[in-house]
């Protein structure tokens, strides 16, 4: 590690209607957002919908990110 006790990897955005669905919910669900969308994750790998799955855990990701209060990355 570089010194830093916390590093979080950007996460990936594969289109804006991921962004729209992390914000609806960040809107509905304040800070409990990062569960809904893990709820969301976990009932598409129930039913074995893998493509779905990726997408709400990568949601989950991105709500945890934009969470996070201090720059985690270079600020341009």
């Amino acid at each position: 590690m570089t010194g830093d006790s916390f590093q979080l990897p950007a996460p990936f955005l594969a289109d804006r209607g991921t962004v729209d669905d992390a914000d609806r919910l960040i809107r509905e669900h304040g800070d409990e957002a990062g569960f809904a969308a893990a709820a969301r994750a976990e009932q598409f790998r129930a039913l074995g919908n893998h493509i779905h799955f990726a997408r709400w855990r990568q949601i989950e990701r991105l709500i945890t990110y934009l969470a996070i209060e201090t720059a985690l990355d270079t600020v341009h």
